[in-house]
């Protein structure tokens, strides 16, 4: 896909793929073992910067945009699906500080996303209400200078690792009820709760987060109050969907290059596997799937990076991902057939990892169903358009100008408007 990657986008593929062969891969049947939050490896991904892939460069970060996101998360997942998880859930909490911070909070906290630092997670999903946000009941109450958080949140990427949560909670009723607010680990009130018992990604901690009385400033909401919804889409719309079809796509090309070796190596009926037609017809299928899924994910990077329009493209990116890498999967299993099940030869935690990419930013219905709405004109916000651009080269006016309005406000100015990112 070299038409849409340039020398900063291969070079930062080597630098990924030299550390997850080298430091990752060994550690793989560790974590498989032993099923525990892998913190060091975790923390060292975050350490080399690959956090801060979209954070413009003014506040640390690499400011290269969704497409080497895309790229990071690919190669780690490459080799570990947890550690894809990991990178990918990382950079999905970055987006509601670059996207709806003000510049106070993004001057506070993207330099330390980019440097590994701290490490962001977003957290919306409840035990109850599931995947309709609107159902959630978990609430933060104004009471002078701070809001009072209680709710628990479930199935929240990093959960037990992340510095820093971005939660959205209820401040009032209807759409238009719902606030985001950033929450430090450390916060009295604040704690983690079950990891969980997950089948796959074994090292990504996928756990739950509780609230009890837990006193924030107000300073640490994020947008104005009632914004927390747009949050919530945004985020799973620009950083959620893409994310994950990276780590569906490396996970899928894991499966390909080890079948592919494993056809070439096995020996039945007195030739390699793949000179056989009917495993040189799978193989081949299953090398369609991956060249089309690249090309979706890609593309969907691109156009997001330039600025387009391209909610489209950024669903259909996770749809055909997700679909595709689970269908080699099974192909994969016949072809190794009984080996298939054995842990040496990895299929079965690839068809595992694969899985747990189906569910989070909405189930491949739920993208048919967006896309649908797409084909009969009746989709509604194009959140990319909205917010895109405010990923890279629209960053420093934007900067500049919150700088100045701020500045004006320390000398003892007026404050008229405050403009926030999205």
């Amino acid at each position: 896909m070299d038409y849409f990657t340039d020398e900063r986008h291969e070079s930062i593929r080597a630098e990924v793929r030299e550390f997850a062969e080298k430091e990752i891969r060994p550690q793989v049947a560790r974590m498989e073992a032993d099923r525990t939050v892998e913190f060091e490896l975790s923390r060292e991904i975050a350490r080399r910067g690959w956090i801060g892939a979209t954070i413009p460069r003014e506040f640390g970060g690499l400011g290269l945009g969704h497409l080497a996101k895309t790229v990071i998360v690919e190669e780690l997942a490459r080799v570990s699906g947890a550690m894809g998880a990991m990178a990918q859930a990382s950079q999905l909490g970055v987006a509601k500080v670059l996207h709806f911070g003000t510049n106070g909070q993004r001057r506070a906290w993207l330099p330390r996303f980019a440097s590994g630092e701290s490490l962001p997670t977003i957290a919306v999903t409840e035990p109850d209400s599931g995947g309709h946000v609107l159902g959630m009941t978990g609430t933060a109450r104004r009471e002078g200078d701070e809001y009072v958080l209680n709710g628990r949140k479930w199935f929240v990427g990093n959960s037990h690792i992340g510095d820093v949560h971005g939660v959205v909670l209820r401040t009032d009723q209807g759409s238009r009820g719902l606030s985001a607010f950033l929450v430090e680990s450390d916060r009295p009130g604040f704690r983690t709760g079950a990891l969980g018992s997950q089948s796959g990604l074994h090292g990504f901690s996928f756990g739950e987060v509780v609230f009890e009385d837990c006193r924030i400033p107000a300073a640490n909401r994020l947008g104005r109050e009632g914004q927390g919804l747009d949050v919530a889409y945004s985020s799973s719309t620009l950083y959620g969907r893409l994310n994950l079809a990276a780590v569906a796509l490396g996970i899928h090309t894991a499966i390909v290059e080890d079948t592919a070796r494993f056809a070439e190596e096995r020996v039945l009926y007195g030739k390699p596997l793949n000179q056989l037609p009917n495993i040189a017809l799978k193989l081949g299928e299953m090398q369609s799937r991956l060249m089309t899924a690249k090309l979706a994910a890609y593309h969907a990077s691109h156009l997001l990076d330039h600025g387009k329009a391209c909610d489209a493209e950024l669903m259909n990116a996770k749809l055909i991902n997700t679909e595709y890498a689970l269908d080699s999967a099974r192909n994969a299993m016949e072809i190794h057939a009984a080996r298939g099940l054995q842990t040496e030869f990895h299929i079965e935690r690839y068809l595992r990892d694969a899985t747990h990419i189906y569910p989070p930013a909405g189930t491949s219905d739920v993208q048919r169903l967006r896309l649908g709405q797409v084909a009969s004109g009746t989709y509604g916000r194009q959140w990319s358009a909205e917010l895109s651009g405010l990923a890279s080269w629209a960053w420093t006016e934007l900067a500049m100008r919150e700088a100045a309005v701020e500045e004006h406000v320390e000398r003892g100015g007026t404050l008229i408007s405050m403009p926030l990112a999205g």
